[in-house]
């Protein structure tokens, strides 16, 4: 059945590989983003990739009343919510800016939802929520406790989504957990553009193997993992759009957190030298001292999606690379233009 779902920061990475699968599944598309993390060269690309050109609004979402425009224009049934600071040390250093943006965005997406009689939402959360897990893989059951101020903003919006399900039964929300998304779209138009020095270790080994940067840092060679670097969940970005569509396919009445992750995990040397043997080209790194709050293993345990969404990863390590350094290599230097020699 089609629907028309609002996508916020739908020019952003995991955004825009939703807003295309959507499309593709036959629903229609309206994004709103107020491109501090993300460009028009984006939204560009994800037309191309749609064949049409895409409803979208520059806005502001701690601004109240910033979507009136936006549900005046299109008949809104449904939202997908990716819009938000997400940069872990940031958030660290900028607290309140953190609590802002992302508290301040979901209570006025919410508002304005609720204004316009549209009580379905998908939030895009975060296995940050967890902290550093007590069991692996990790239930959504488990115990929270995030350790940097974005985990919290997470968490705190998981907890007042839960709290407005309470409140009104018409409200059907589901919380997403992701653990970390690669990857990019295979036709390599459009993937993973971090602003400045990428917080993320894929987009940081991809920038390395293409030549912009000198090496990666391994932070920590010392953990309790098969090779002593830091063992995470990665999923492709394909596979995590794909969730959102089984979560708007089957949402219910209430609030529900449902983990999106694979349940296996690669260490930090595994991407590095998957991503050698798949570009072809060196990846140099060196041992650095562990990061504070950095954990040894982040696993998903994915059974509650595969039971309830009819949902699973089905793309490995190598397809996520392969897709990711399709992307770097056909655009070194993301969506911005090359720098002027000299």
């Amino acid at each position: 059945m089609s629907r028309t779902i609002l996508v916020t920061g739908g020019a952003g990475y995991i955004g825009s590989h939703t807003a295309l699968a959507l499309i593709e599944r036959g629903h229609d598309v309206v994004i709103v983003d107020d491109l501090s993390n993300s460009s028009t060269a984006a939204l560009e690309a994800l037309n191309a990739l749609a064949g049409r050109a895409i409803p979208f609004f520059e806005a502001d979402l701690t601004e109240p009343g910033a979507l009136d425009p936006v549900f005046a224009e299109h008949p809104i049934e449904a939202a997908i919510h990716f819009a938000g600071l997400k940069a872990v040390g940031e958030s660290v250093e900028q607290p309140l800016r953190y609590y802002r943006t992302n508290l301040l965005s979901t209570l006025n997406l919410m508002d304005s939802m609720a204004a316009h009689d549209c009580w379905d939402l998908v939030f895009s959360s975060s296995a940050t929520v967890y902290g550093d897990p007590e069991v692996l893989p990790i239930p959504e059951d488990a115990a929270t406790g995030p350790t940097n101020p974005y985990g919290q903003t997470k968490l705190m919006i998981e907890e007042f989504c839960r709290d407005a399900a309470v409140s009104d039964p018409r409200w059907r929300i589901t919380l997403l957990r992701y653990f970390n998304p690669v990857g990019a779209h295979p036709s390599g138009e459009i993937g993973e553009d971090p602003t400045g020095h990428p917080n993320n270790l894929v987009p940081f080994v991809m920038q390395v193997a293409v030549g912009r940067r000198e090496k990666v840092s391994v932070f920590g060679d010392d953990y309790d993992t098969p090779d002593g670097t830091g063992v995470r969940d990665y999923i492709h970005v394909l596979d995590l759009a794909a969730g959102h569509l089984a979560a708007l396919d089957h949402i219910e009445q209430g609030c529900d957190a449902i983990n999106l992750g694979t349940g296996s995990g690669a260490s930090v040397l595994d991407v590095v030298e998957t991503t050698a043997r798949i570009s072809g080209q060196p990846v140099p790194y060196e041992i650095a001292p562990r990061r504070a709050g950095d954990i040894a293993t982040s696993l998903a345990d994915p059974r509650k999606a595969n039971e309830k969404l009819d949902w699973r990863a089905d793309r490995n390590l190598d397809a996520m690379i392969t897709d990711a350094w399709n992307w770097q290599s056909k655009h070194p230097y993301g969506f911005a233009e090359a720098p002027a020699e000299g």
